[in-house]
């Protein structure tokens, strides 16, 4: 575990209830990691789409990684409400992220595909840290990772 997931010492912590916060952490960190490589390939694609698509993928797309830069804002407020330093090299994204990178020139169709089955594998990340929050009784954290959860599953079903 990288020096990004220490905890943070604080003069006037955030009281959250919750104990031994750094598994919490670590999935937040990991789900944030996702978050902002799905962003940047979310956005490379809307740059990059061609074909009688084009129009609708590049807006799709574009509501997408606005939605997800957003989010990657509250997930690192979170990390650090929690008590801990978010991920702050892009060499942590790149290891934390279970995101990766497609060879090759892709099709719009191939595109699609490959967001949507990164969202999925996203969304699944966040149902697992669904659980992990809901048995710390951590009902923040749980509530977020619910919502961001429920955007990924409606990504993929949208593309």
């Amino acid at each position: 575990m990288t020096d990004a997931l220490n905890v943070v010492p604080n003069e006037n912590p955030v009281s959250t209830g919750v104990r031994d916060t750094a598994p919490l952490a670590k999935g937040l960190a990991d789900v944030l990691a996702d978050t902002y490589r799905l962003t940047f390939k979310t956005h490379a694609y809307h740059w990059n789409v061609e074909g009688p698509l084009f129009y609708s993928i590049h807006k799709l797309t574009e509501e997408q990684y606005e939605n997800m830069f957003a989010a990657a804002d509250e997930i690192a407020e979170r990390i650090r409400a929690l008590g801990h330093l978010a991920p702050s090299r892009m060499s942590d994204i790149l290891d934390f992220s279970a995101i990766k990178d497609r060879e090759g020139d892709l099709s719009a169709a191939d595109m699609i595909e490959d967001l949507a089955a990164d969202h999925e594998r996203v969304a699944h990340r966040l149902h697992a840290l669904t659980e992990l929050a809901g048995s710390r009784k951590d009902v923040v954290t749980e509530d977020l990772a619910t919502e961001r959860s429920a955007f990924h599953e409606q990504a993929a079903w949208m593309l």
